[in-house]
Order: C-alpha cells, then sequence, then structure tokens
C-alpha cells in the first residue's frame, strides 16, 4: 500500500512541476500583461495546487495534512481572487489587451474602400 501512495505522490508533483514550468515559460514568452497574468495564474493555482496534493498523499494522517491542507485551501480562494483584481485594475487604468500586428477592427475599412 505504502508503494501506491509514493506512486501517487511522484505522480502529482511531476505534474504540478510540469505546469509551473509551462507557467514560469508563460511569463517569459507571452506578450503582454493579461496574458502574463494568465501564465500566473496557472502557476499559482494549478501548479502549486498539485505539489500540494502530492504533498498531503505524503503526509499521511497527521498534522501537516491538515496544515496542507488549510494552504491549499488559502491557495485556491485568493489566487485567482487577486489575479481578476489585479487585472481588472489594469483595465480601469487604461490598460489595452494586445492584439495581433495585422489585424483590424471591424469598424476600420481597408485602404481604397468606400464605405
Amino acid at each position: 500500500m505504502s508503494m501506491i501512495f509514493d506512486i501517487l505522490t511522484f505522480f502529482f508533483l511531476i505534474v504540478g512541476g510540469s505546469f509551473l514550468l509551462i507557467g514560469a515559460i508563460g511569463l517569459i514568452r507571452l506578450p503582454d500583461f493579461f496574458t502574463r497574468m494568465h501564465a500566473a495564474g496557472l502557476i499559482d493555482t494549478t501548479g502549486a495546487g498539485f505539489i500540494l496534493v502530492g504533498l498531503m498523499i505524503e503526509a499521511g494522517w497527521s498534522l501537516n495534512l491538515a496544515k496542507l491542507a488549510m494552504i491549499l485551501l488559502f491557495l485556491i480562494l485568493t489566487s485567482p481572487t487577486s489575479s481578476h483584481a489585479l487585472a481588472h485594475a489594469a483595465l480601469v487604468h487604461g490598460l489595452k489587451p494586445w492584439k495581433k500586428p495585422n489585424t483590424t477592427d471591424d469598424s476600420e475599412t481597408a485602404e481604397g474602400e468606400t464605405s
């Protein structure tokens, strides 16, 4: 039975580490504030959540399990809320989301066209 718990722990730690790596690459590669916020939220909530679940399995029934569960609950409640508040504040203060440079709005007309 202990080997099953070790395999589950290893699985959750690997999955969490993968999410952290993907999110860190996203923080570097993505073009603007809002897409980077999405990567940061992914790292914070999903990656750290999987790692905490893996640690909870390894901890067994102990006080450490209760502490890790409280940390996970706090993380699940606060991370999306803070990401949303930060993105909303950026929108309110005039930061515009990124668009592809070669796209135009529907309201604009192409050169030479009459509307």
